[in-house]
């Protein structure tokens, strides 16, 4: 057998079997009654990109939500919560035992402790930062004064000048005999050397690696990352936000100034934010391990929905990812907008939003609520970049103010309505965050943090330039060309 004829015979079984496995893999998509829109983007990818578009689907398409390697979080403490939320709700169902400051949210309140297990919990102390070197410079004093344990989960934990900063000190604290926890995310932390992450494990730190990828190991959940940012300081202190370590966060980077929004809560609100740690922990390890109760402090989480508070701050912890059920931080978003009467302020460096977020956004404008948007001129990913600006026409036209913050780079995930409720966490408002990633959000019902909120978002606008649609429709046709060829990609993002 000659050369030539063996490799048609290769290039024709190979042809043969990506024909095979795309009518399969579409069979599969049209049978999933899925988002027709990402559908047919995949559909089209697959027959246009023979054998790229497989692999990309195979990494970046599938919808592991139901799969068993993700059901393996639903342990210990997902009961617990569940048990919890569900007795919460019972309370609940009896109008008199519902906090009065949070009555007319009892139907957001309600999804979430059916659709999330999200118990309604006080907040006893909470501090707002709105820069990265105000917040890591909190976060690093609080784990100084760490007695018992640290938890610390990053998407990024880059081994520049604050990565090492915090390292050393979690030696430290290691050394003082402090339990100390680490999870990072193999991919957000893929410029990271391994011996960074090695030193700490070798000083008696816990270092965990979520979902390892590797160049010659890749994973084929690659799409499906822990973009969470908590830390838990001996059950009794919390911080969640957009904050990654990072010499950016801290100094800016390459641009003038970058703001983003992390809140340290004190009080039982930290309870879930420790149970979602340790959740992502027990499936990193893949082990099954006893429910601790040094972990929670001095909370009686069997009674946490007899609030005796001394505060009249209340908030929910959300998380969703490919194991939960519900999208639940998507389903908040949605009825936060479509529940407002006045104002709404969403701050996201990202902005792709679902079909279903896009059209609340515009159906509260056009009904008269003041809608404000407030997003980056320029990203860091210029195909990300393209896809948000394609977006901006359908929303001026619907009379939402859009904001394109120009001094420096704007990472905060928040959103305020009415001046009344707030959410903060690491959720961005696009495709990914809320359909793919882990992620997490504080929901707080609290006028005061809404205000402080909106005030920064007031103050914001002084460093944007706020958009006509007379001078939007301007732009050149290459930028529309790049907008309209991004957008067609935004399913898949």
């Amino acid at each position: 057998m000659t050369w030539t004829l063996f490799w048609k015979i290769c290039s024709f079984a190979l042809y043969f079997a990506n024909i095979s496995l795309v009518i399969y893999v579409v069979w599969r998509l049209v049978m999933k009654k899925s988002d027709p829109v990402k559908t047919l983007t995949w559909i089209v990818v697959l027959i246009l990109l023979p054998y790229i578009g497989l692999i990309l689907y195979l990494l970046m398409g599938q919808n592991y939500r139901k799969d068993a390697i993700f059901k393996n979080k639903r342990i210990v403490d997902v009961e617990v919560r569940k048990k919890l939320a569900l007795n919460q709700l019972q309370h609940y169902k009896e109008v008199d035992n519902l906090p009065t400051s949070v009555f007319p949210y009892k139907k957001l309140i309600r999804q979430n402790l059916l659709g999330n297990y999200s118990i309604l919990t006080v907040i006893d102390k909470i501090d707002f930062y709105f820069t990265g070197k105000e917040a890591l410079d909190a976060m690093i004093a609080d784990m100084e004064s760490a007695n018992q344990h640290i938890h610390l989960q990053s998407f990024i934990f880059m081994d520049d000048n604050i990565g090492t900063r915090i390292r050393e000190l979690l030696i430290k604290k290691a050394a003082e005999g402090v339990e100390v926890r680490v999870i990072y995310d193999s991919v957000g932390s893929l410029k990271t050397k391994r011996r960074f992450f090695n030193e700490m494990s070798q000083a008696g730190i816990e270092v965990l690696e979520f979902s390892p990828v590797r160049i010659f190991r890749p994973t084929y959940k690659i799409n499906y990352r822990n973009h969470r940012k908590i830390l838990v300081i001996d059950g009794r202190v919390g911080y969640i936000g957009g904050i990654n370590i990072a010499d950016r966060y801290y100094d800016g980077g390459i641009y003038e100034e970058w703001r983003d929004t992390q809140i340290r809560v004190e009080g039982e609100a930290v309870f879930p934010m420790q149970s979602s740690f340790l959740l992502d922990r027990y499936f990193t390890i893949n082990r099954h391990l006893t429910r601790r109760r040094k972990y929670y402090a001095d909370i009686d989480i069997e009674n946490i929905y007899r609030h005796k508070a001394a505060t009249d701050i209340y908030s929910q912890f959300l998380t969703s990812g490919p194991d939960s059920d519900w999208s639940s931080i998507k389903g908040s978003y949605f009825s936060m907008i479509t529940g407002a009467s006045r104002r709404i302020c969403i701050n996201t460096p990202y902005f792709t939003p679902t079909e279903s977020l896009m059209k609340a956004i515009r159906t509260a404008s056009l009904g008269g609520v003041e809608v404000n948007l407030m997003m980056p001129a320029r990203t860091d990913s210029t195909i990300i970049h393209y896809c948000s600006m394609s977006y901006i026409k359908e929303l001026l036209r619907a009379g939402v103010n859009v904001y394109l913050f120009e001094k420096g780079f704007i990472h905060s995930k928040s959103i305020s309505v009415d001046g009344e409720i707030c959410m903060v966490g690491s959720a961005n408002m696009d495709n990914r965050s809320m359909l793919h990633d882990f992620e997490v959000m504080s929901l707080i019902y609290n006028p005061q943090c809404a205000a402080i909120l909106e005030e920064q978002f007031d103050k914001d606008i002084s460093r944007c330039e706020k958009l006509s649609l007379q001078k939007w429709e301007k732009r050149g046709y290459k930028e529309k060309l790049y907008e309209g060829l991004a957008r067609l990609v935004s399913p898949m993002l």
